[in-house]
């Protein structure tokens, strides 16, 4: 494991055991429309050997209108059990870049019960460039049951976000970029307001990593801090779809913060109402 978080694995720990029995690699990469890739494709051209795909559109609660709702232990359960998936595997977790999209599959596997589940620092896209084995190969996989164990502590309802607004009872902590926090960039989604929820503070996913890596624990504490979050207290995280929220969540928990919890319908949900309060600027 890496040497700086508990969360995490380097790629020569990685290559070292590929085709390892109870090692199981996922691939849950997840990108904006503006990012202009396509993950399956990706995946289908060139992938980890032995990496399963995972499509995080279509884990989702396929009942939300709201993208990438978490979804039920049951359903989730059933969708990665089809993919070879074991709660007792030890699962690793990539996407291209490092630090976008692998971190909310780190938290889903957590939530339903999984605590063996760590991330690939680099990416593949580092893996790759460094002439990591690679194949196009579809991974062979025999359909397993799946047992989740879901912690329903660790998400954060519509409901308990306006009750958390009204009482500050808990620190938000926003991981979309400083322009969308602020409102002076639009939202991606139409219909959905520009600002943030009174009283949160912006930790853009950006800050928390570096070359695809998740920063030292000093400076993630610096970046937190900054912002304006004490790390004795409750946080809730959120940014825009859920996805990018659970890099706070990762970095919290390399703190040993675990008094945290996820804002799963995050932004689009919050500003896309009419009756929830919405703030613009930095404050």
């Amino acid at each position: 494991m890496a040497e700086d978080s508990p969360f995490t694995v380097d790629a020569d720990w990685l290559q070292n055991r590929l085709g390892e029995p109870g090692l199981t690699i996922v691939d849950a990469s997840w990108y904006l429309p503006a990012q202009k890739r396509d993950a399956r494709a990706e995946y289908d051209a060139a992938h980890i050997p032995g990496a399963r795909f995972l499509d995080q559109d279509a884990v989702s609660d396929p009942d939300s209108p709201l993208p990438h709702t978490l979804a039920s232990p049951q359903y989730f359960a059933q969708y990665v059990g089809a993919m070879g998936i074991s709660a007792d595997d030890i699962i690793i977790v990539y996407d291209g870049p490092g630090f976008f999209s692998a971190p909310r599959a780190w938290w889903m596997f957590r939530v339903m019960g999984v605590f063996q589940v760590y991330i690939l620092d680099g990416g593949f896209d580092r893996w790759k460039a460094a002439g990591r084995p690679v194949t196009a190969e579809p991974t062979k996989t025999a359909p397993c049951v799946f047992h989740a164990d879901f912690d329903a502590g660790r998400v954060a309802s519509l409901a308990d976000m306006r009750r958390i607004v009204g009482t500050r009872e808990s620190q938000i902590a926003d991981a979309r970029s400083a322009g969308r926090f602020a409102g002076t960039e639009p939202e991606p989604r139409a219909g959905v307001r520009s600002g943030h929820m009174p009283g949160a503070r912006n930790v853009p996913s950006s800050t928390l990593a570096e070359n695809g890596e998740l920063l030292p624990k000093d400076r993630l504490r610096k970046v937190i801090e900054d912002a304006g979050i004490d790390l004795s207290k409750p946080v809730v995280t959120s940014c825009g779809s859920g996805i990018t929220a659970a890099t706070i969540t990762l970095a919290l928990e390399t703190l040993g913060h675990t008094d945290n919890r996820l804002y799963d319908g995050s932004w689009t949900e919050w500003g896309g109402l009419g009756d929830t309060p919405v703030v613009t600027g930095k404050e």
